[in-house]
């Protein structure tokens, strides 16, 4: 048979084969800018007794907005994106190109599992790629995209990657199959209910909801902005009238220029947001705890903890919008990972060399305050607005249950935490907060202290 005809069907078994998903690859990345890896690896699977085109996943690289970046995609018409030993190697390979050249990876996932019959072999198989793509981490930028339905050990790769998409109508993850997960649970319950988005809201899992691959082309060109190019072009200048007669949350994502959150589903009351403050790229922990503030718990200190160590890896300054208290004073929460997650926090802060800065918009009382907005635990620039409240205690009452102690002297506690003592003037008479500002005017500290910190 003629060498060119052969190699024409061949590759067009293997285009058929992964059609689907070769679709999808197109549609999150730049045009004709693909380039498959690895495209004519076949496996035999013996307990179905077929072979495996391209070992059931495609691999290759692409660029978006310009950008490189290698893609992994599993392919679920081949034996339901069955996981094999082959298929895990066929990854691993693609993800040392990766290392070597220092360039993103963007994992398609979809995948019911193993595939059936290699018993043992594939456990080594899964344990050599789970191991590259934690290897990775934190040397380049991982992002996991649940492409359909993503169950059994493939789901780790989620949990490892430094944000994950889930598609709003069709991604599930689950580590088990959901249907042993709502059998288990007694409950009649459907895929979604276990493992859609909003289900798993507790996972700690860096997620972003979004409507199909082409907005995941979005976020990811614009993150990729934010990591690659530390400093644009800005107006230096724009003051913020509108947050003198309103300072919430929601305003300080108004300080950031084209800000994009991740981890929305996890601990709702923290935001998590990549953006840029004049140009310079940030990471900014969002306290969104209305008039009350935020209590710490073990799942906000987790988020906040994860997202310091992205700041630490991409070597983005930490700025934290302060309106926060001390720990939930709860049973569950006294009986939780809060301690050990706030002292992991603790440990990561402190490798962040690119600049730390504060502003306390809300309230920074207690312990809340030490961890963010102290100067002692490594904030270089710490401005609270006029209206913010900096103290020991929350009020009167809190004080009191703290002491314990009937003989205090009620009148003296209710002096000592009246709200003019409260004011942070009193920090800032012992140096310990640099600037009371007026809120319209955030974005001019934060640009003067970051061009200073920022080498």
């Amino acid at each position: 048979m003629d060498k060119i005809q052969l190699l024409q069907e061949r590759k067009a078994a293997v285009m058929e084969a992964g059609k689907e998903i070769r679709g999808q690859i197109a549609a999150l990345v730049d045009a004709e800018s693909f380039v498959e890896l690895s495209a004519f690896s076949f496996s035999k699977n013996d307990f179905y007794g077929e072979e495996v085109a391209g070992e059931g996943v495609v691999t290759g690289f692409a660029t978006i907005n310009g950008y490189p970046f290698y893609v992994v995609a599993q392919n679920f018409k081949a034996l339901k994106g069955g996981v094999s030993k082959a298929n895990c190697e066929k990854i691993a390979k693609c993800l040392d190109a990766a290392e070597k050249n220092a360039t993103p990876v963007i994992y398609l996932l979809s995948t019911h599992g193993v595939q059936v019959g290699e018993g043992v072999t594939v456990l080594e198989g899964l344990g050599k790629l789970l191991l590259r793509v934690t290897q990775l981490k934190g040397v380049v930028p991982q992002y996991a995209v649940i492409n359909g339905e993503v169950y059994g050990s493939s789901a780790m790769i989620a949990a490892i990657a430094d944000v994950t998409f889930f598609l709003d109508k069709t991604s599930v993850l689950a580590i088990n199959s959901p249907f042993v997960l709502s059998a288990k649970s007694g409950k009649n319950l459907t895929k979604e209910e276990v493992g859609g988005a909003q289900a798993l809201n507790r996972t700690g899992l860096p997620a972003i909801v979004v409507n199909d691959l082409t907005e995941v082309k979005e976020k990811i060109g614009a993150i990729t902005e934010i990591v690659a190019i530390p400093m644009i072009e800005a107006d230096l200048n724009t003051s913020l009238p509108a947050l003198n007669d309103s300072a919430t949350a929601e305003a300080m994502l108004s300080v950031l220029e084209a800000p994009v959150e991740i981890g929305a589903i996890s601990s709702p009351e923290v935001k998590t947001v990549l953006g840029r403050v004049g140009g310079i790229a940030v990471a900014a922990v969002i306290f969104d705890g209305g008039e009350e503030g935020v209590e710490l718990k073990a799942d906000n200190l987790a988020k906040i903890k994860s997202f310091a160590e992205f700041a630490c890896c991409y070597g983005l300054p930490l700025i934290t919008f302060a309106n926060v208290k001390g720990i939930c004073p709860c049973t569950c929460a006294n009986n939780s990972r809060v301690m050990k997650e706030a002292a992991e926090y603790l440990n990561m802060l402190d490798t962040i060399d690119t600049g730390k800065i504060a502003v306390v918009y809300g309230k920074a009382i207690g312990l809340g305050y030490s961890l963010f907005a102290s100067k002692s635990v490594g904030f270089d620039y710490t401005c609270a607005f006029a209206n913010a409240k900096i103290a020991l205690f929350d009020n009167v009452a809190g004080a009191q249950i703290e002491l314990s102690d009937e003989s205090a002297d009620k009148s003296a506690l209710i002096a000592k935490y009246a709200d003019e003592n409260s004011d942070p003037i009193n920090a800032a008479k012992d140096g310990y907060i640099d600037a009371i500002i007026e809120p319209q005017f955030v974005r001019q500290y934060l640009i003067a202290s970051l061009q200073m910190l920022v080498k």
